[in-house]
């Protein structure tokens, strides 16, 4: 096995339309920054989680999530993880969550 296919890393991505995505974005991200290395502003945001990373891009009307991991399982939990912590800030409305 070369270098390349040791460090390959799993990637995923959904972009979640909603008005509110600032909001989230700084919500999960002070959520976390007691237990994992975060930085955020309103628009960009990075939670270095034991399973792996995140990363968020708040727009106008949508969140974009990036996920990266070490392996498919990890990336499957990340997934749960970030969208199920995301849901409960968004009580008040129905999130999709397109993983690509």
């Amino acid at each position: 096995m070369n270098s390349q296919s040791r460090n390959a890393m799993e990637t995923s991505r959904a972009t979640v339309n909603t008005l509110h995505a600032s909001r989230y974005l700084q919500q999960l991200c002070k959520h976390w920054a007691h237990k994992f290395e975060t930085e955020y502003d309103s628009v960009n945001g990075r939670i270095a989680l034991p399973l792996g990373e995140a990363r968020l891009a708040a727009g106008p009307e949508s969140l974009v999530i990036d996920l990266s991991t070490k392996d498919a399982a990890s990336l499957a939990t990340l997934r749960e993880v970030v969208a199920s912590h995301i849901e409960r800030f968004a009580f008040r409305e129905t999130l999709r969550f397109d993983w690509t």
